[in-house]
């Protein structure tokens, strides 16, 4: 027979669990379309009226937007294009899917949505990306990659004790 308050604490630990594995993977997806903009603006003065000389500043603003996709950062896609383990046509698709894939996975945690099925592809695409960090030799990304698969590990030992879920056999 199972103590009713450790069936809630554990409730309670996957809710938790599945909260903030859901908004992560949601947010790293959205920040997939993140960009920058600039664009002059006047120059203000001491009390907030623009300048009398017309002097301008350029301002650079976050901005989101389709045009500004990167599954994988601009930064890192050359260093992985370089690697002889990882063929340009599957890094072509791994960067066109990463942010929607993302996105995806992290609503239909948060729905609760076939939660046994978003966590283990949760789980396979930070092993994906794990890969790919052990590759380019990213030693501290790689350590971040695993606590992220604990906790998905974690939250599938727990699973069973989701009270609210779509398709929860799933």
């Amino acid at each position: 027979m199972s103590n009713p308050d450790q069936n809630l604490a554990s409730t309670f630990a996957f809710w938790v669990l599945r909260l903030w594995l859901g908004v992560r993977a949601v947010f790293t997806g959205l920040e997939k379309y993140a960009g920058t903009v600039t664009e002059q603006q006047p120059l203000l003065d001491e009390f907030g009226e623009p300048d009398i000389n017309g002097a301008m500043v350029e301002v650079s603003n976050k901005v989101y937007g389709l045009e500004h996709y990167h599954g994988i950062p601009v930064p890192l896609a050359d260093k992985f294009a370089a690697e002889p383990l990882l063929p340009g046509w599957a890094l072509g698709i791994y960067d066109t899917v990463l942010g929607p894939l993302l996105i995806a996975m992290g609503i239909t945690l948060l729905l609760g949505i076939a939660p046994r099925i978003s966590l283990l592809v949760h789980g396979l695409v930070y092993v994906s990306l794990t890969v790919g960090l052990i590759l380019i030799k990213q030693d501290g990304g790689i350590a971040w990659l695993g606590i992220h698969v604990a906790l998905v590990a974690l939250a599938l030992r727990l699973v069973q004790h989701d009270r609210f879920s779509i398709l929860k056999k799933w």
